[in-house]
C-alpha cells in the first residue's frame, strides 16, 4: 500500500478530522449485493467472530456510519479501531478489525491482518463480478475531466459507475468498486499517485482493461524525483493492461505517446494533431468557454460540443471519445455524452459579480490553472477574470483554525476578544 493512506492525488486530508480515517471525503461506499459477514471474510482471508450477518454498505467514518453498514476502522493520523464502539452503536452490525474483537462490543468482527489490504481485497472481489469495461484514467492533469466526460460517454450505452470527485487512491478506488451497482456494465476508475508503484497497485485491485493517459508534467516532483519518475509512474497503467485490452494515449504529449511501447494492448491515439486515430478541427469557444468542435474518428465524424468550459477540455473529450469509442459507443452517442457529461465540482464554474464574469476551478496543479487562465483569456467579454477555485480538502479551514489562536492573543493584548476563528 502507498503508506499513510494520504496518496489520492492532489488532495490532503483533514488534520485528524475523521473519525477512523483522516480522510474526510472518503466515507460511504454501497455494495453492489447485499454480503455476508462470510463472505467479506472469505473475500478477506479474515476470521469470523460472531452471527453470520449481511451489510449492504460501508463505511471509514464512524461518523457517517447508517445501519447495515460495514465499519472499516483505517490506521492513519487517528487509528479507526478507536471509534469501533461508535460505529456499531451508529448500526454498524459488522466491523473489521487488526486485533483481537472486543467482547464488549455487540457485533460482528471480522479479524483480518490489516483492514486497508482487507478493504482493497474487497475491492478486487466485487470487480471481478464486473462483467464490461473497467476503465483506468490517469495523468498529470486532466484526471477528473476525462473521467467525467467519459462516464457521461459510456451511460449513454452502458449501466455505468464512476469515481467520486477525485477518489483515486487505494482507499477512493476500492470504495468507487464497492459502490457499483449489481447491475453494472461499466467502471471508470481515476487513478493517482505520489510515487512510483502506487498505480501499479491500484491496478492489482482494479484489473483494468481500457488505460487513458492524459499528459504527464513536472507536478509532485518533490515525492517523484523526476519527470521520467512521473512518467514511468504513469505508464504502469498501460503495462497493467491485457493483450485484449485498450490503451488511449494523448499524441500530442510526447511521453505519453511513447508509451505505446509499454502495453501488449490495442492502441488508441488522440490530439489535435494530423496523423491521431480521434481529433478535433474546427474548435470554437462560445462566449460561456464552451467548445464546439468536429469529431473525426475510426467510427465517423460529427459535430461535437461541450458543456464543459475551457478549450483544454477538448483534449479531454478527445480521450473520452476514444475510449468510449474503442469500446462500442456509437460516434452519436459520443457526442450526445460529451454534452450531457456532468463534471465534478469547481471546474470552470462561471459566475457574475459586479459585472464582471469569473472563472471558478479546482486548481491545484499550476498547468491546470494556466489552463483555466488562457480560457479566461480567450473569452470576447470586456470584463472576465480567472479566480482560483476554494480547495475541498480542508486546507483553508486547517489555516483558519492555525491563525485563530495568534488572531485571540492579539485581540487580548489589545483588550478585545479577537477573531474565533470560525
Amino acid at each position: 500500500m502507498f503508506g499513510g493512506y494520504t496518496a489520492i492525488e492532489d488532495y490532503e486530508p483533514d488534520e485528524g478530522g475523521a473519525h477512523g480515517c483522516n480522510d474526510t471525503s472518503l466515507l460511504v461506499a454501497l455494495f453492489a449485493v447485499r454480503l455476508l459477514a462470510s463472505q467479506i471474510a472469505a473475500a478477506t482471508g479474515g476470521t469470523l467472530h460472531g452471527p453470520d450477518v449481511s451489510v449492504d454498505s460501508a463505511s471509514i467514518d464512524s461518523r457517517t456510519v447508517r445501519e447495515r453498514q460495514l465499519f472499516v476502522p483505517i490506521v492513519a493520523a487517528r487509528d479507526g479501531h478507536d471509534f469501533i464502539a461508535s460505529a456499531v452503536a451508529a448500526g454498524a452490525p459488522v466491523y473489521l478489525t487488526d486485533r483481537a474483537p472486543d467482547p464488549a462490543v455487540a457485533a460482528t468482527a471480522v479479524q483480518v491482518a490489516d483492514t486497508a489490504e482487507a478493504l482493497a481485497d474487497l475491492g478486487r472481489h466485487v470487480r471481478a463480478g464486473v462483467p464490461g469495461s473497467v476503465v483506468g484514467v490517469t495523468g498529470s492533469v486532466g484526471k477528473t475531466s476525462t473521467k467525467d466526460l467519459l462516464a457521461g460517454v459510456l451511460a449513454t450505452t452502458f449501466r455505468t459507475a464512476a469515481s467520486e470527485k477525485s477518489f483515486n487512491n487505494e482507499l477512493g478506488l476500492p470504495l468507487t468498486l464497492l459502490g457499483a451497482p449489481g447491475d453494472t456494465e461499466a467502471v471508470v476508475l481515476e487513478m493517482g499517485a505520489r510515487g512510483i508503484g502506487h498505480i501499479a497497485q491500484l491496478c492489482s485491485i482494479a484489473s483494468p482493461t481500457v488505460g487513458v493517459l492524459t499528459r504527464v508534467e513536472a507536478v509532485h516532483l518533490e515525492m517523484f524525483g523526476s519527470l521520467d519518475d512521473v512518467a514511468q509512474a504513469k505508464g504502469e497503467l498501460v503495462e497493467s493492461l491485457p493483450a485484449d485490452g485498450l490503451a488511449v494515449l494523448n499524441a500530442d504529449h510526447a511521453v505519453v505517446a511513447a508509451m505505446a511501447s509499454r502495453t501488449s494492448a490495442r492502441v488508441l491515439t488522440y490530439g489535435l494533431a494530423g496523423g491521431t486515430d480521434v481529433r478535433a478541427t474546427e474548435v470554437v469557444l462560445d462566449d460561456e468557454l464552451r467548445a464546439s468542435f468536429v469529431l473525426h474518428s475510426p467510427w465517423g465524424s460529427t459535430p461535437v460540443r461541450l458543456g464543459a468550459r475551457g478549450e483544454h477540455q477538448v483534449g479531454n473529450a478527445l480521450a473520452a471519445a476514444a475510449a468510449g469509442g474503442g469500446v462500442g459507443v456509437s460516434i452519436e452517442k459520443i457526442a450526445d455524452g460529451l454534452l450531457g457529461a456532468d463534471l465534478s465540482g469547481l471546474r470552470m464554474e462561471m459566475s457574475t459579480t459586479r459585472g464582471r464574469r469569473h472563472r471558478d476551478q479546482r486548481c491545484v496543479q499550476r498547468e491546470s490553472h494556466l489552463d483555466g487562465c488562457r480560457a479566461v483569456g480567450a473569452r470576447p467579454a470586456r470584463r472576465a477574470s480567472p479566480v482560483r477555485g476554494a480547495r475541498d480538502d480542508g486546507r483553508a479551514r486547517r489555516r483558519q483554525r492555525r491563525r485563530a489562536p495568534r488572531r485571540r492573543a492579539a485581540g487580548a493584548r489589545a483588550g478585545h476578544r479577537g477573531d474565533r476563528g470560525r
